[in-house]
């Protein structure tokens, strides 16, 4: 009994150090394909509206949920203590270095990374990809390199966009509801805040861009089992580029904020 615990936990232990090192290998190879020609451009164009255009009536919606979902609870808070002024500054932090990034991160992961993997899955069990490699065509270059370089540049713009709306969404509770002046809440916004507040932000966005587009790539390119793989590959994608994310979120926090 006991070496038949030892034995799985060392085929899981295995396993996962498998998986990780293909991931790792499909992710090195991807960078390297960046600076491979032929460029499609294209393509490219293609994905920025995938990703970044087609995404922003989500990401302003939820930036706007969420902002103002936080403004209520900051106001209920700061209300026990006689500094309803205080929920202003909390509100500009939260939403720059937290909020705006991690939101979108978590949403487009959801809207993006699962379509990704869809696609590359339906392509890998129809075996698009295989005819494309019989075509002298890297598919790592052709399908990743554009689904990358997309993510890495839309995700900070939908960041900063994200910021600007949840500046709105305060301001519609803290100033519409509660009656906060709006010359207050301004200037209280972005009293704690400074530049490197917004490059934090957009550090993260980077990196979480990175993150969705190399997963969702990833699980779609290892697709197997027909239609059920397909079904299965965009679950996957959600669920481990969304842990990573968090994962990385509290690790960039800690190293650039110090």
């Amino acid at each position: 009994m006991v070496l038949t615990f030892f034995d799985k936990a060392g085929a899981g232990v295995l396993k996962g150090l498998d998986t990780a090192g293909d991931f790792a290998v499909l992710a090195g190879r991807t960078f390297a394909a960046i600076f491979k020609r032929p460029f499609d451009g294209k393509n490219l164009f293609r994905q920025f509206q995938a990703i970044g255009i087609n995404s922003l009536p989500v990401v302003i919606l939820t930036s706007l949920a969420v902002s103002m979902v936080f403004a209520v609870q900051l106001a209920f808070g700061f209300k026990q203590f006689q500094a309803e002024g205080l929920a202003s500054q909390v509100e500009g932090l939260a939403v720059m270095r937290e909020l705006a990034p991690v939101i979108t991160g978590l949403m487009l992961s959801g809207r993006v990374g699962s379509a990704m993997a869809a696609e590359l899955g339906t392509m890998q069990v129809t075996e698009q990809i295989d005819a494309l490699e019989c075509l002298a065509t890297d598919p790592i270059h052709y399908l990743f390199v554009p689904r990358l370089l997309a993510a890495m540049v839309m995700l900070p713009i939908l960041t900063a966009v994200s910021v600007y709306v949840g500046y709105w969404g305060g301001y519609l509770i803290l100033v519409g509801v509660e009656g906060q002046s709006a010359y207050v809440f301004g200037n209280e916004f972005y009293k704690l805040l400074a530049f490197r507040d917004l490059r934090i932000a957009l550090y993260k966005a980077f990196v979480f861009g990175m993150i969705i587009a190399l997963v969702g790539c990833w699980k779609g390119y290892r697709t197997q089992g027909g239609a059920e793989g397909v079904g299965n590959a965009p679950t996957s994608s959600v669920v481990t580029s969304s842990l990573w994310i968090l994962i990385a979120d509290f690790f960039l926090t800690k190293l650039l904020l110090v």
